[in-house]
């Protein structure tokens, strides 16, 4: 069965967007850092995204600007294969992208069930949710970023029930963030 890994980044009061849905205060650049974002493009697979995180991910890492800051991670998410989650979304132009209007929770499970590399959703926070809730994420990747926000969406904000999860390992950086891993416990 195919794994599927979410990493998201949150402030410290627990949101992965601001109340004007600006995420830019998660974006600290450093070389520790970049090398581990370079790492982590390396692994290849498929990403999943809603729409919104599609739509931004889609303007910034086609452009020469994203190229010339983080080439081996523009070269990564460019070229691996790409599901976007809409029903309002028309089409998908970034390369290697498919849209599904389909039910996310049901595709997912397909999806997992076929065989193929691992995938990973990145940001889109309400597919998260949705998909932690079904039980389908076998690994949450959270950043937790030296910033807080005092408003906007809270990660896992509308879950009907508890979600337990067990700490497999944690990074601290030196530029304030921290990665934890979990599992579901």
């Amino acid at each position: 069965m195919r794994k599927l890994l979410a990493f998201m980044n949150i402030s410290l009061d627990g949101y992965y967007v601001d109340a004007h849905g600006d995420m830019s205060w998660a974006h600290q650049q450093d070389a520790e850092w970049n090398d581990f974002a370079n790492e982590n493009s390396k692994s290849g697979g498929q990403l999943l995204f809603g729409r919104v995180t599609y739509e931004m991910m889609a303007s910034w890492w086609p452009s020469p600007m994203a190229h010339e800051m983080m080439p081996t991670v523009a070269e990564g998410m460019n070229s691996m294969p790409k599901m976007v989650f809409s029903r309002t979304l028309e089409e998908a132009t970034w390369r290697n992208t498919e849209l599904i209007k389909g039910d996310l929770v049901s595709e997912v499970r397909r999806l997992k069930e076929a065989d193929g590399p691992g995938m990973a959703t990145l940001g889109s926070g309400s597919i998260v949710t949705q998909l932690a809730e079904a039980g389908l994420i076998d690994e949450f990747q959270i950043v937790i970023c030296p910033v807080a926000l005092g408003g906007g969406k809270s990660l896992f904000g509308g879950l009907s029930s508890r979600l337990s999860l067990k700490r497999t390992s944690s990074r601290a950086f030196e530029n304030g963030n921290v990665v934890i891993n979990y599992v579901a416990a």
